[in-house]
């Protein structure tokens, strides 16, 4: 394999030079600049999350989404946890994990809450597979009330993105073996994302009803992730817009777990392999680790992800330490 050369950036699609500002449902252009000010007013002082999935090598998406997590909780006064969501066991590494944390170390991302040596000593409340406990707990008020019911469909009988609704009223036994799905209300979930302005999903038409654990015995990324973003207190969600049509779901599902007030949201924009493809754990030409191969610093990895983002021009070197300047004053 070819490293590039630390003079040049990985190839990659970037981001919106107009400051990645996205347009609104009403046409409205709204970028990064304008998120500091009116998150301050909203969400002051938020609690929002870096929860990388230990299922590959951290590579320059994942490095976008830090310098934003980081970025707008500096800049707000706010703090970070690190959550490592290892619910998929079947796909997750210890492996990954380590190199995961040995990454944010030498990028300089020190989480308030959950630090890289509090997974490294043992079990750790910010790691998902240490939590079954309390994803089991917090779905049996649903099963007791009925919300919840068995469901042994193939993947060739669940084709559609929607689900059909074979299953509930079939009466199966919650069990191993079988895959466990929350019942759905057909209401519109409305909110109001940071970057992409209003927005408007009816979850039971997008999905229809939630699965929360497969049939292997993992916990969802819907149900684990809403769960321990209820749980933890956080009040600002900030990921790439791949997980755009997850938000109306998991506020619905919030709300069968107690939250009335969802967190905020902010989506930002992927960065791209091609103008069609997103960057995959498997494209060792933006992996963090094969940057370090090839003699990169933290300062240039890092400057290097905020001009995919579209928050800065080129040829900056950013420490972990000063990407709050990149959002803090600024309005678009």
């Amino acid at each position: 394999m070819d490293l590039p050369d630390r003079r040049q950036g990985p190839s990659v699609v970037m981001s919106d030079p107009v400051a990645n500002r996205e347009v609104t449902r009403g046409g409205q252009t709204r970028g990064p600049g304008d998120l500091v000010w009116r998150l301050s007013v909203a969400a002051p002082a938020p609690l929002t999350r870096f929860a990388p999935a230990p299922t590959g090598y951290l590579h320059l998406g994942h490095v976008v989404n830090a310098v934003y997590v980081w970025g707008l909780a500096g800049a707000l006064g706010g703090r970070v946890l690190l959550r490592i969501e290892d619910h998929d066991r079947q796909r997750a590494r210890r492996a990954y994990e380590r190199a995961l944390l040995d990454d944010l170390d030498w990028l300089g991302f020190a989480p308030d809450i959950h630090p890289t040596a509090a997974f490294r000593s043992g079990p750790c409340e910010g790691r998902q597979s240490d939590r079954d406990s309390v994803y089991r707990d917090a779905l049996a008020p649903l099963i007791a009330c009925g919300r919840v019911y068995a469901c042994d469909c193939t993947r060739q009988q669940v084709s559609s993105p929607v689900y059909s609704g074979r299953c509930r009223e079939r009466g199966l036994p919650l069990g191993d073996g079988v895959g466990w799905r929350v019942r759905i209300d057909a209401t519109a979930e409305v909110f109001d994302d940071g970057l992409l302005g209003p927005q408007r999903q009816v979850p039971a038409d997008q999905c229809g009803d939630v699965l929360v654990r497969d049939r292997l015995g993992n916990w969802t990324y819907q149900w684990a992730a809403t769960t321990d973003d209820t749980r933890q207190g956080i009040t600002l969600v900030v990921r790439g817009q791949d997980l755009l049509d997850s938000t109306g779901r998991q506020i619905q599902l919030a709300r069968l777990l107690g939250r009335e007030m969802p967190p905020l949201f902010v989506h930002h924009r992927l960065v791209m392999k091609t103008a069609t493809q997103k960057l995959s754990k498997s494209d060792g030409d933006t992996g963090i680790r094969d940057l370090r191969a090839a003699r990169w610093t933290p300062e240039t990895v890092i400057g290097h992800a905020a001009v995919l983002a579209g928050l800065a021009p080129g040829g900056l070197s950013i420490a972990a330490a000063a990407v709050p300047e990149l959002f803090d004053g600024r309005r678009g």
